[in-house]
Order: structure tokens, then C-alpha cells, then sequence
């Protein structure tokens, strides 16, 4: 019989929070819902009445704690490490969401708990779950694509002017908040890289004063990665994408969801030089069923050690130290909801 797993949320704030609990509870096998924890009642007024918690109980967060084997750490960004601390202080396995907050020190405090109590710490970072990335990892890990020379990447929106306020509330901008993906993929695929070189710009579009529209560059010993991020792209979600081309070929992820479309060319392929030579990779897109189900499965078999997180504590550390670069430091410049 499989193992059921005792867990509660902390906070309802985060964005993907509500989609997390939609997950958790269709795998009534895997886990026990003990409630949930949100101390600003402006986001009870907002979420509480979402079906996804109906009928679960509101508890205190050292309730949420004291009862569950695991914790769904979602509230808003700037929270989420110190919520983190607390649960990992009290011996609880943690699902946190992303971008990580506090100061480095803060977050690498949990991070090396976490490590020395044997607490399964997973991020929030879901194209680790995109069907289309893992099959392009796959392609790097067994050398399909030579050396890796080149990464492109671009998470963009057109964001309207209420989110881009809530924005504001962070240093970088949409840099930190979606940028994060992009670093965390590029970082397990080359490393650390040897320079960064950001370029955070302020469009002002809507008269809002924010880093909206982002480039940084990250080097490597022969390749250079790029992370494009903006939040006044037209139709930037439909140009999202993952590129990944080295010495015998090149992988290329766009649209990364709704629909996922990858294609593939190595040399056998392309074998003219003036001429688009690919095939098409057929792969689900797993956002029309949930884009977080994977993650919640995988996050269940972590904590009962039947399956190993393939992103380590030194990679989530290493993910934040990075973004920290990119973005000017971890700053929170205010704590607005609204």
C-alpha cells in the first residue's frame, strides 16, 4: 500500500498556490489535506473561497506545521523563506514555491538544514516538469548535441497594469519572478557561470516604474547563454523558448506550453547550409491535464525515497546565487498585494 503523506499549505498568496492544492488533492492516495495557514486576511477575502480549499480547515502556521509530515510553502514571495525556516526547523519536508526570498544567507540557512536532517526540500520550478525539456536534457546528457555553445532563452507576457504593479514590490522586476525559470534550466544544464552581464530596462509603459524589460548574458568557457524577459512582449507567452545548439545539434522549444512545440536537427539532419532542415518532436503538452501533477507525484516519491530529486540542494543555492547576480541583489522594495 502506498504511503500516505500527511500535509498542509502555508499561504494561499503565491500565484501558483491554488493550482498546488488543486494537484495535492486529486491524489488522494499520496496525501491527506490537514488545512491550510494564511495570516493576511486579504488574501482569505481574495482565495479562501477558491473550490480548491472548500471544505478544508484554516489553521495557525504552527498548527499547519505541528500536524503535517509535509508543507506546500506558497505565500506570497517575500515570505517564503522564512516560512521555509520554520518548517524545516521543525523537521518537515518542504514543497517551496519560487523565486526564493530573504538573503542568501537565509535561504542557504534552510537549504544546508534541510541537507543535514535528510528533509526533502522541491521548488516550484515547473519546466523542470515540461515534457520538452526533459527530453531535451536528455538529448545534452547523452551527447546528441555535441558541446553546448549556444543557449537562447525567453520567458516573456504583455502583462497588464495590475500585475505590473505587484511587480514593483521586487528588485528586477519580472527578471526575478519569471527570469528565475530560465536560470534555474541554464544552471543545471552549464553550471555556474564565469561573468554575468545584466541589462534591466524600464519601458514605463502604463507610467509604471519597473526593470519590465530584461536581458542578461551569462558566459561560460565556450558558450554564451541568453535570458530574455519582458513584460510588454505582444504575444511574449506564445514566443516563449527554450534553444539549446552545440557541435552536432540544436534543440529548439518554442512555444514551451499551450501548445509545446519542439524541434530537433543534428548534422545527419541539416545538411544544408542555407536551408531550415529539422523534424518535429512530438511531445504532450502536460498543462492541459496539470502542469503541476508530475511535480506533486514526484514531490510525494522524494519524501517516501523511492525516487531521487535530481536537482540538489547545491543547485537550488547555486539557482538563487545567480539570480542574485542577474537582478542587483535579492531585494523586497515593498509588500503590496494589491
Amino acid at each position: 500500500m502506498t504511503k500516505k503523506i500527511k500535509i498542509g499549505q502555508i499561504g494561499i498568496g503565491h500565484n501558483h498556490g491554488d493550482a498546488k492544492m488543486y494537484a495535492i488533492r486529486k491524489f488522494s492516495e499520496l496525501f491527506e489535506v490537514v488545512g491550510y495557514a494564511e495570516e493576511n486576511e486579504r488574501w482569505v477575502e481574495k482565495r479562501g473561497t477558491l473550490a480548491c480549499y472548500e471544505g478544508l480547515a484554516r489553521m495557525s502556521v504552527g498548527e499547519i506545521i505541528k500536524r503535517s509530515d509535509a508543507v506546500l510553502v506558497e505565500s506570497d514571495v517575500w515570505d517564503l523563506t522564512k516560512y521555509a525556516k520554520m518548517c524545516v526547523d521543525a523537521g518537515k519536508h518542504i514543497h517551496m514555491d519560487k523565486p526564493a526570498s530573504g538573503t542568501l544567507e537565509e535561504y542557504k540557512y534552510v537549504l544546508d538544514t534541510a541537507k543535514a536532517k535528510g528533509i526533502t526540500v522541491q521548488l516550484g520550478y515547473m519546466y523542470r516538469y515540461n515534457p520538452a525539456v526533459i527530453k531535451c536534457l536528455e538529448h545534452i546528457k547523452n551527447g546528441d548535441l555535441g558541446e553546448i555553445y549556444s543557449i537562447n532563452s525567453e520567458m516573456s507576457t504583455f502583462h497588464g497594469a495590475e500585475y505590473k504593479k505587484w511587480l514593483t514590490n521586487f528588485g528586477g522586476g519580472i527578471m526575478y519572478i519569471l527570469g528565475s525559470h530560465l536560470v534555474d534550466l541554464i544552471v543545471y544544464m552549464m553550471g555556474r557561470p564565469n561573468k554575468i552581464t545584466s541589462f534591466l530596462k524600464h519601458s514605463e509603459l502604463d507610467g509604471i516604474e519597473l526593470e519590465d524589460n530584461n536581458l542578461a548574458v551569462l558566459e561560460y568557457d565556450r558558450a554564451l547563454a541568453r535570458i530574455f524577459v519582458s513584460s510588454v512582449e505582444v504575444n511574449g507567452f506564445g514566443r516563449r523558448q527554450l534553444m539549446v545548439s552545440g557541435s552536432k545539434g540544436t534543440v529548439n522549444i518554442c512555444p514551451m506550453e499551450r501548445p509545446t512545440t519542439m524541434t530537433y536537427s543534428d548534422l545527419s539532419i541539416a545538411d544544408k547550409t542555407y536551408e531550415d532542415r529539422k523534424i518535429i518532436i512530438p511531445v504532450e503538452d502536460n498543462t492541459a491535464s496539470g502542469r503541476y501533477d508530475d511535480m506533486m507525484r514526484d514531490f510525494h516519491d522524494y519524501i517516501i525515497g523511492t525516487k531521487k530529486n535530481p536537482y540538489s540542494y547545491e543547485h537550488d543555492l547555486l539557482v538563487q546565487e545567480v539570480l542574485s547576480e542577474i537582478v542587483g541583489g535579492i531585494r523586497i522594495k515593498s509588500k503590496n498585494i494589491e
